[in-house]
């Protein structure tokens, strides 16, 4: 089986999210792509809630389960209790589904960070970490240097879309129909969420 864990706080899912998800399913042949919602410290204070932003990255899987059935959400990282940590969560995944080739889904401003995540070195040899550089790639390389080689891919993906700019843009009043899928903006305005105070 090939799975892949892609993390964030999807505050909120945006179209950049599920760009990404579709091209990694057709990359990398996936046969389970899992989109796990997180507490991520080093990201600026949420002003939405856990259960909503669980409830989004639902409405995108289900997005990308109309082309084909591979995404799950999971709260395993909300869940826990204090910090949660990556190489946590693909050893839970890998006594649940068994062997198989796991790839772990980042961004490049993770990558350059990646050698601070817990247990680094083991979570490159358990899994292939897949960077998606908004860059022209030249940086991969050069950010990777003090890293494993064997244990990471860099693939050019140029999406210039945060969640941070798509959430500015909601508190602002400006349409965002372009930025982020329907579903999820729909949920967005019937909760009431990203209102100025």
């Amino acid at each position: 089986m090939r799975l892949a864990l892609l993390g964030g706080t999807f505050d909120p899912p945006h179209n950049g999210h599920l760009a990404l998800c579709l091209y990694a399913r057709e990359l990398l042949r996936l046969d389970r792509l899992i989109i796990s919602v997180s507490n991520n410290p080093l990201k600026d204070l949420r002003t939405t809630s856990g259960a909503d932003r669980l409830a989004m990255a639902g409405l995108l899987a289900r997005i990308i389960n109309n082309t084909g059935r591979v995404a799950e959400v999971t709260d395993w990282e909300l869940s826990r209790e204090g910090l949660s940590y990556t190489i946590d969560h693909v050893v839970s995944i890998e006594e649940r589904y068994g062997p198989g080739d796991l790839f772990l889904l980042i961004g490049e401003d993770n990558y350059r960070n990646f050698h601070l995540w817990k247990s680094w070195e083991e979570l490159a040899r358990r899994c292939t970490v897949v960077v998606f550089g908004r860059s022209d790639g030249s940086s991969g390389s050069e950010e990777g240097a003090d890293r494993p080689e064997h244990g990471f891919r860099v693939v050019r993906f140029k999406f210039p879309l945060s969640s941070t700019e798509v959430r500015d843009r909601l508190r602002s009043g400006s349409d965002c129909s372009g930025l982020i899928p329907s579903s999820i903006l729909d949920y967005i305005h019937s909760n009431d969420l990203y209102r100025t105070p």
